[in-house]
């Protein structure tokens, strides 16, 4: 993955640029800030939704929305906790059991969005209702995770060095966005789902596998979001019906932060990394400054997104003035290399 300084890239640059200038800030303004356990819990208390913004941003890049992922997460620990401790399940098998659970329903909402031709907002505001509304068909109440295996995993620290330490669950997160990266930048979907965000019209005229391609991507986004179900449920050791509500606006934003672009074919899973990470600074600054309320995460994140909204608005005409001149050279290119009359083949010299 080769980064230059265009239009398309300026805002994961900006993104990148105001972790560092954030974090300085706060390393500036609170005694202990600057320590590496501090960076390090950043990633162990938002590793749930690293990981469910991988999923969203493959689900962007192709011009979609997916509003169930937070539901999908609450169904997923409560189905994790009654199998776990009502059952006494296997965790491997239940876990098995959810991941296919969730790749099964974001399968039928990319049917629904490709075959039935309907809009992703509509489709996955119908799996956010129903996957919530299955939660409390298991129970009404929280599910506390007792079992000892589960415990073990969920409080085991891996200790890097001295005292700093990281948990399994951002291990989980490191290897999904690794592997994200990978699958956009470096294979045919990727290539794939990029040409659909950038003009879906176009990559059916190319022959691209469209329709296989956008079921594929929300699937992609249900198993994410299982997955990001499994780490939440370490993280909480519960589960619960209102778990992860808004989750699904905390990936959106993370996504957009992160610069890729609402209307698609433009951004990296890289860029959500550090959009995940500026939410979870956001909450450390409130929480070291102690006293504001924890309400100003919301209106600092709220303000935030209207601000990358703006920067892609500001920039997308500059991107799409560069396209069009590129196309257009091209056609000139393609017509001075047309046949003449007489048969001969005129090159760009004459």
């Amino acid at each position: 993955m080769k980064l230059k300084l265009t239009p398309r890239t300026v805002p994961l640059l900006v993104t990148v640029l105001l972790f560092v200038l954030m974090f300085a800030v706060g390393s500036w303004r609170y005694e202990g800030f600057f320590a590496p356990q501090v960076f390090l819990n950043l990633f162990i208390d938002n590793a749930f939704l690293l990981v469910v913004g991988v999923g969203m941003t493959f689900v962007i890049l192709s011009g979609g929305i997916d509003l169930s992922v937070g539901s999908v997460i609450a169904l997923t620990t409560m189905v994790t906790a009654s199998l776990v401790e009502h059952h006494q399940w296997s965790i491997w098998a239940v876990i098995l059991l959810v991941l296919l659970m969730g790749s099964a329903l974001g399968l039928l909402m990319g049917v629904l969005i490709q075959v039935f031709r309907l809009q992703p907002f509509i489709v996955t505001l119908g799996g956010m209702f129903l996957a919530r509304g299955l939660c409390y068909l298991i129970s009404i109440d929280a599910i506390t995770i007792t079992e000892a295996s589960y415990s073990v995993i969920s409080q085991h620290h891996i200790v890097l060095w001295a005292d700093n330490f990281i948990s399994w669950n951002v291990v989980i997160a490191l290897v999904v966005v690794a592997l994200a990266i990978y699958l956009a930048h470096y294979s045919a979907f990727g290539r794939n789902v990029y040409a659909i965000g950038g003009n879906e019209r176009s990559a059916v005229l190319m022959g691209l596998p469209v329709a296989r391609t956008k079921i594929l991507v929300y699937t992609l986004s249900g198993f994410c979001s299982a997955l990001a179900g499994v780490v939440f449920s370490f993280y909480m050791l519960s589960g619960y019906g209102l778990h992860a509500q808004g989750m699904e606006l905390d990936a959106i934003a993370a996504v957009v932060i992160g610069g890729t672009l609402l209307s698609g074919g433009v951004g990296y899973v890289f860029g959500t990394v550090f959009g995940v990470l500026i939410l979870g600074l956001i909450q450390t600054l409130i929480m070291f400054d102690g006293t504001l309320s924890s309400w100003w995460t919301k209106i600092a994140i709220g303000l935030l997104l209207c601000g990358f909204c703006l920067l892609q608005r500001l920039l997308e005409p500059r991107a799409g003035q560069g396209a069009s001149r590129w196309r257009g050279l091209r056609r000139k290119r393609a017509k001075q290399a047309a046949p003449s009359g007489n048969g001969r083949f005129v090159g760009v010299d004459g």
